[in-house]
């Protein structure tokens, strides 16, 4: 399993008062006034988190001035980056598609966010891990249906045995719990990146919250 990475967690200036940029190795110059590049996904989730980032507000307008979403479910961008500075991932990994954009995303992205607690420690949809994968398959699929009882095997991505947090396949920068965190808490995370500083969530949020 992998956890935090040794990489820094914000996105530092390159002098004092040039512009924003990211850690050291990522490829953008923001520092000659380009925006800082942010993308988002959501896993096995219920979206709330993205809410939460909406439930900023009028706050997304000043944000605007500073950061660039360059792939989101929020935006109609269908294809990630090669490099992105920020990304954020919120849910858990439950499937194999799952899998692969959370590897694609540590791949991309400069510095990952886990965002809320399905993220961050698997939450509600892990409450599937004490059943045989089997039995999870039987009850959605064949107990609970009426009509065309089947368990599909074409176009729909395969379960993992369990169901993991993001940080047990790819390496987080940033946990952010919260079932969702608020727009409080987004805010201020991305803007201490933004300023140069390393964002302490865990003194305005927590699991559950």
């Amino acid at each position: 399993m992998t956890a935090h990475s040794n990489a820094p967690t914000t996105l530092t200036p390159s002098q004092p008062q040039a512009q924003p940029q990211p850690a050291a190795g990522a490829e953008t110059s923001a520092g000659t006034g380009n925006k800082i590049r942010v993308a988002t996904i959501w896993l096995d989730g219920c979206s709330g988190c993205h809410m939460s980032f909406l439930d900023m507000d009028e706050r997304l307008v000043d944000l605007a001035q500073q950061i660039d979403i360059v792939y989101s479910p929020l935006v109609d961008t269908k294809t990630l980056p090669d490099r992105v500075d920020v990304g954020i991932i919120e849910g858990s990994i439950s499937n194999e598609e799952d899998l692969h954009k959370a590897k694609l995303f540590r791949e991309h992205c400069t510095l990952l966010i886990s965002l809320g607690d399905c993220a961050v420690n698997g939450n509600v949809p892990a409450m599937r891990n004490p059943f045989k994968l089997e039995s999870v398959y039987e009850r959605a699929y064949l107990e609970n249906v009426n009509v065309n009882q089947q368990i599909p095997s074409v176009g729909v991505p395969a379960l993992l045995k369990t169901v993991l947090p993001v940080h047990a396949v790819v390496t987080i920068d940033v946990f952010v719990p919260g079932c969702p965190p608020n727009a409080d808490v987004i805010h201020s995370v991305l803007s201490e990146l933004i300023a140069g500083r390393t964002p302490e969530p865990l003194s305005q949020t927590r699991f559950g919250a």
